[in-house]
C-alpha cells in the first residue's frame, strides 16, 4: 500500500501532465486555470447550482473591492487584518475581499423583511483574497486568490435547527458523488469572540443537536470557532491519507445585531434574524486539487475534460469521424479528434495515457454499419456497437454521474 502511494503523483505534477493549470512566478498564490481545468471547475459550478436552485437559494454577486470600513463594523479587520490586501484609492482604504460574510449582510438590509420571508438563502460564487505568507503557499491547497462557493442563510431561532438538518444533508449527499471519507468536527468558542457568551452556547448547543439528531459522530475542537460563532467543520480525507477541511457549517448570533439584521415578526415586532455561514467545497482550488489527485487524472466521465476521442482509420473515414462528433457535441459531450498521420496504435496509446474515458475508432466497416468501435478506459476494447446505442449509453453514465 506504502509504495502504491508514493506512487501517485501530486496535484501539480498532475495539473501539467493533463493540461488542467498552472502556477507562474508573476500571480503567486493564484492558478492560472487552462481550458480543461475549467471544464472541471465549470461542471462542479453547475452542480452545484442546480442542486441550490432546487432548494430556494437566490443567487447574488458582491462587489471585490471594498472599503475598510465595512470589515471593522462586522469586526473582521480586528481579528484578520494581517491576512487582508488593502490599497489607497481616493485617499480611502479599500480591502480585496476576502470574505463574503458582510457583502451579504448588505444585500440582506437593503430592505424590510418580513417573517414569512425567513428562511432567506442568499449563495454566491466568489473570488476572495487572502495574504498567506508565501512559505505556507502550496499548489491549489493553500492559495491567495480563493473561490468560494458561500452562502449565508437567514433564519429565525425556531427555524435553526431545521436548516442545519438540511445543510449536513446537502453536502453528505455531495460527498456521496465522490466517494470521500468524511469525519465531522465541532469548533467551539475561541478566546477572543465577539458577543454573549449565552448565545454562543445557544449556537454550540443547536450544531451538537443536528449532528446528534443525523446519528453523526464528532469531535470537538475547543476554542477552534470563528470569531464570530461556532461551527461545523467536515474534513476528508485524500488519495494519501491527509485530511483536509471542506465543508463547514457556522451558526452566527452576532452579525445581526453588528449589522441590524431583523425581521418583522407575527407580533409587529422587530426580531434579530439568525445567519448560518456555509460552504460545500469550501474553495473550489482545495476541492480540485484533492479530486485530481484521488482520481490522478482518471476523472469519472461527466467530470472528465475530454470525455470521447474519436479516431479515423484513414483520411477517407475523417467525414464520419467529423460527423459522429457534430452529434456527440450538440449533445452537449466532450469531444476531441485525432486524425494525426500516426499509426492508430500509437493514437490509440495516447488515448489511453490522458486517460479519455472513451476512445471511438471509426473505419469502412463503422461507417458503413452505422457503429462504432469502442475502447473504454480501463476496460479495453468493447468491440463495435451502433452509434446511437453509444449515444444513449454516454448520456445515462454523464446524468448518473457514474
Amino acid at each position: 500500500m506504502n509504495n502504491k502511494k508514493s506512487e501517485l503523483l501530486s496535484h501539480q505534477e498532475l495539473g501539467t501532465r493533463f493540461d488542467l493549470f498552472s502556477f507562474h512566478e508573476i500571480a503567486p498564490g493564484a492558478p492560472f486555470w487552462h481550458p480543461k481545468g475549467m471544464v472541471i471547475f465549470k461542471e462542479l459550478e453547475k452542480m452545484i447550482r442546480e442542486a441550490l436552485d432546487k432548494q430556494d437559494y437566490q443567487e447574488i454577486s458582491t462587489p471585490i473591492m471594498i472599503r475598510k470600513d465595512l470589515f471593522e463594523k462586522s469586526g473582521h479587520f480586528e481579528f484578520y487584518k494581517e491576512l487582508m490586501f488593502t490599497l489607497k484609492v481616493d485617499n480611502q482604504t479599500f480591502v480585496l475581499k476576502p470574505m463574503n460574510c458582510p457583502e451579504s449582510a448588505i444585500i440582506y438590509s437593503s430592505r424590510i423583511r418580513s417573517w414569512r420571508d425567513l428562511p432567506l438563502r442568499f449563495s454566491e460564487i466568489g473570488r476572495l483574497h487572502r495574504k498567506e505568507l508565501s512559505g505556507v503557499l502550496n499548489g491549489l491547497f493553500r492559495v491567495r486568490q480563493i473561490t468560494m462557493d458561500d452562502a449565508h442563510i437567514y433564519v429565525r431561532a425556531d427555524q435553526l435547527l431545521d436548516e442545519i438538518n438540511n445543510l449536513i444533508a446537502l453536502i453528505n449527499s455531495f460527498y456521496k458523488i465522490f466517494d470521500f471519507k468524511t469525519s465531522y468536527h465541532l469548533a467551539t468558542r475561541p478566546d477572543k469572540a465577539l458577543g454573549d457568551k449565552k448565545l454562543w452556547d445557544q449556537a454550540e448547543e443547536a450544531l451538537a443537536k443536528a449532528l446528534n439528531k443525523n446519528k453523526i459522530q464528532y469531535q470537538i475542537q475547543p476554542k477552534e470557532g470563528a470569531f464570530y460563532g461556532p461551527k461545523i467543520e467536515i474534513q476528508v480525507k485524500d488519495s494519501l491519507g491527509r485530511s483536509w477541511q471542506l465543508g463547514t457549517i457556522q451558526v452566527d448570533f452576532n452579525m445581526a445585531n453588528r449589522f441590524n439584521l431583523n425581521f418583522i415578526n407575527q407580533q409587529g415586532k422587530k426580531e434579530n434574524s439568525v445567519v448560518i455561514h456555509r460552504a460545500v467545497f469550501g474553495s473550489f482550488e482545495r476541492f480540485i486539487g484533492i479530486l485530481v489527485e484521488n482520481y490522478q487524472g482518471a476523472f469519472p466521465t461527466w467530470l472528465s475534460p475530454v470525455q470521447v476521442k474519436i479516431l479515423n482509420l484513414t483520411d477517407k473515414h475523417e467525414k464520419y469521424a467529423l460527423e459522429i462528433a457534430a452529434e456527440l457535441i450538440a449533445l452537449g459531450i466532450r469531444v476531441e479528434i485525432n486524425n494525426a498521420n500516426e499509426t492508430i496504435g500509437k493514437r490509440i496509446r495516447e488515448a489511453e495515457l490522458l486517460k479519455i474515458p472513451y476512445t471511438l475508432v471509426v473505419g469502412s466497416k463503422e461507417e458503413k454499419a452505422g457503429t462504432v468501435a469502442i475502447r473504454m478506459r480501463g476496460k479495453g476494447d468493447l468491440g463495435s456497437q451502433s452509434f446511437d446505442e453509444f449515444k444513449d449509453r454516454i448520456i445515462q453514465e454523464i446524468k448518473n454521474k457514474s
